[in-house]
């Protein structure tokens, strides 16, 4: 979950000051009405992401500026299992009011009951429906204190909401848990055959303490008749209850009976003078929807919004928070990027499909111009570097999150006085002294053990290379392969798809450069089997028995080693043996690729390259001819300008030309691939982008 203050919400002012006024006929920040671009048929808007894309920071602010103006609801769903609410001992929340995350639920019926806790101070006579429907369900395992008294607390609190109790909550809670276990009496053995057992009971218990406090009205007709089957006489909420607790079809009926309840409430609770009077429609926040509650809740609410016969017209507002891309290839969805809200968006719903009711939206990383206001924002003291703001762009690829907690420890730095240049950005302190990488890394992929491995394994070219390091290192676990692990978690996490075996094993650029610089930053030493020049040194060794199809991998490991001398030698030797006029686009090839290896760790060794690159260390390699020079002066300009963070000074770019253009006039059957690599490289370089190879 990141944080409001942690993640900046440039861009993002297309939703929240132009389509959600829309939506809810309520400006963002003034209090006055805004014409509704949706009149009859409303879009949930899905807001998809990775991590530290600042979906929970837009539906944070949201709120900040709805709340107290329409009926708000602001829910987190969490992985089943998770604290849902607080138990009977944890302090009170304030009546009405959420937290700085939106309160927490991991069920269907969970979310239901906080949304109708949260939406009800805001109507007349609220959920009369829902209510008794959601005390039908409710239950708890006989015998079970903690549990018992947890779900008691979550339904008083939304009886003091609803106005049906006035005591403060935990006196509601201690009477109904009370009420209910003096209805159940002893528990006895559970039979077999009893669908739901014990909690059943506890189902029934509940709804026959809240019909004798609340006398039955027309919510007990409204489930009749969804179970015209129903003999006469039968309570319909008992049997919402039973069929609950069977689980299966049964339990989905039942839940998709809840969700036309709470429409139903909704659309009751505005009649036509509400509507005359423009009254802004409610706004729900749910966060996290790819989690099953969050997923279950929108598929019935989807579901039922598509259903031509439908009675029902309620007016929820919801915008919620997916993690990764939208939901599997449906075209059904609408999908509008950011600069298209600013003006009516044109969503209608195409077709019947339940999907067709979303308009989803992905939220984009930061532009470059976002980034200098970031660094600038309460610095002072030393000077910025004038490339500081395009290396962190370069850098984070405009990561909302890894970019404001950049920019905070730039500005903490500033503030001490320090100078920092952009090599100096993956090393600065964070907040709680740690390395910055390190923290953001933390938070990106929170699982420790998994980090751990992907930290090592990061290093590896692909799959096969993952493993045989992983046997290498004695990598071990309980579960399958340590590299199919891996990319099964990162996978699960949404930051990358069915990553095909011989692709990187971390394809996100951000993640992939996080977990190098731990990799070299945590390095014991160059004689460890898991240090930095062992680790690339096997690598290395495992590529080179591929043949010409690891050519490029065993030298970009060699460098990374540190064995400039041996790549160098390689590259010349190829260079003056190879006569094959296709033989240019290969050698180019290996030449790019193994400039993008990873410098070794600074304590064993010194970064010269720029130098060596412009020619000021030539006297050092006396003992190489011209062409090996050549090839040196090169690899080092590539090596150097690889890294997202180092300024594509001209003087470097011009060395690119040069050395290439030299090189052309060298070979006679490269000449024409190595003159357009020669004119080609240097504009690539410039611009930050891919060096291309000609014939690719």
């Amino acid at each position: 979950m990141e944080r409001a203050e942690d993640v900046p919400l440039y861009g993002r002012d297309p939703l929240l000051r132009a389509l959600v006024p829309r939506l809810t006929g309520l400006k963002y920040d003034e209090r006055s009405r805004t014409a509704r671009e949706f009149q009859h048929d409303l879009p949930v808007v899905l807001l998809t992401g990775r991590h530290g894309m600042g979906r929970s920071a837009v539906l944070r602010e949201l709120a900040a500026h709805y709340r107290g103006r329409l009926p708000l609801a602001h829910i987190r769903i969490a992985p089943a299992g998770a604290a849902a609410f607080s138990s009977a001992g944890a302090p009170a929340s304030q009546p009405g009011g959420t937290d700085a995350d939106g309160h927490v639920t991991t069920d269907l019926t969970g979310l239901l009951t906080e949304l109708a806790r949260q939406l009800a101070p805001s109507y007349r006579r609220p959920f009369p429906v829902l209510l008794p429907g959601l005390f039908a369900v409710s239950s708890w395992d006989p015998g079970d204190g903690a549990e018992r008294d947890a779900v008691c607390l979550r339904l008083a609190r939304l009886l003091i909401a609803c106005r049906m109790a006035d005591a403060p909550e935990q006196d509601v809670r201690r009477a109904w848990a009370a009420a209910v276990e003096a209805r159940l009496g002893p528990v006895g053995p559970r039979a077999p055959d009893a669908p739901g057992g014990g909690a059943a009971s506890v189902s029934r218990a509940l709804h026959g303490e809240y019909a004798h406090r609340h006398r039955a009205g027309a919510e007990r007709d409204w489930y009749r008749a969804r179970f015209p089957q129903l003999p006469p006489g039968t309570d319909p909420l008992a049997l919402l209850g039973d069929w609950y607790h069977q689980g299966g079809d049964y339990r989905r009926a039942v839940e998709r009976t809840l969700v036309a309840a709470l429409r139903h409430d909704v659309a009751g609770a505005y009649g036509r003078l509400q509507r005359w009077n423009r009254e802004p429609w409610p706004l729900v926040l749910l966060d996290d929807v790819h989690l099953p509650a969050g997923r279950r809740f929108l598929d019935l609410l989807l579901e039922h919004r598509a259903t031509p016969e439908s009675p029902e017209r309620e007016e929820l507002v919801v915008v919620a928070t997916r993690l990764g891309e939208p939901p599997g290839n449906d075209p059904s969805p609408v999908r509008r990027e950011l600069p298209d809200l600013v003006r009516p968006c044109g969503w209608e719903r195409r077709g019947t499909a339940p999907s067709a009711g979303l308009l989803t939206v992905p939220l984009t990383p930061l532009s470059r111009d976002d980034v200098l206001p970031l660094l600038e924002a309460g610095s002072a003291g030393a000077p910025l570097h004038p490339y500081l703001a395009s290396a962190l762009h370069s850098l984070t690829g405009g990561h909302p999150a890894a970019t404001a907690m950049l920019c905070s420890a730039v500005r903490a730095a500033t503030r001490a006085g320090l100078a920092v240049a952009p090599r100096d950005l993956l090393e600065l302190p964070a907040p709680d002294g740690r390395p910055v990488a390190e923290a953001l890394l933390a938070r990106l992929l929170p699982d420790r053990r998994q980090r751990d491995r992907l930290t090592l394994l990061s290093l590896a070219r692909d799959s096969a290379a993952a493993e045989a390091l992983a046997s290498r290192l004695r990598l071990e676990g309980p579960e399958q392969l340590p590299a199919n692990a891996v990319t099964d978690y990162l996978e699960q996490q949404h930051w990358q798809h069915l990553t095909p075996p011989e692709s990187p094993l971390v394809t996100d650029p951000l993640l992939q450069r996080l977990l190098v610089h731990e990799a070299r930053r945590l390095s014991p030493g160059p004689d460890d089997s898991r240090g930095w020049q062992e680790i690339h040194r096997f690598l290395q060794n495992h590529h080179a028995q591929r043949g010409d199809e690891g050519e490029a991998d065993a030298l970009r490991h060699m460098l990374a080693a540190g064995g400039v001398e041996t790549v160098v030698a390689s590259l010349a030797e190829e260079f003056q043996s190879e006569q094959d006029e296709r033989g240019a686009g290969h050698w180019l090839r290996c030449l790019r690729y193994a400039a993008t290896a990873p410098t070794p760790p600074e304590r064993d060794w010194q970064d010269d390259r720029l130098r060596i690159a412009l020619g000021a260390h030539d006297g050092r390699y006396i003992h190489l001819d011209d062409t090996e020079r050549c090839v040196n002066r090169l690899l080092h300009a590539l090596w150097y300008l690889s890294e997202p963070h180092t300024e594509p000074d001209p003087d470097t770019c011009t060395a690119i030309e040069q050395e290439l253009a030299y090189l052309s006039l060298r070979h006679p059957s490269w000449r024409v691939a190595l003159g357009q690599a020669a004119r080609r490289w240097p504009a690539a370089a410039r611009d930050k982008r891919p060096l291309p190879v000609p014939g690719q």
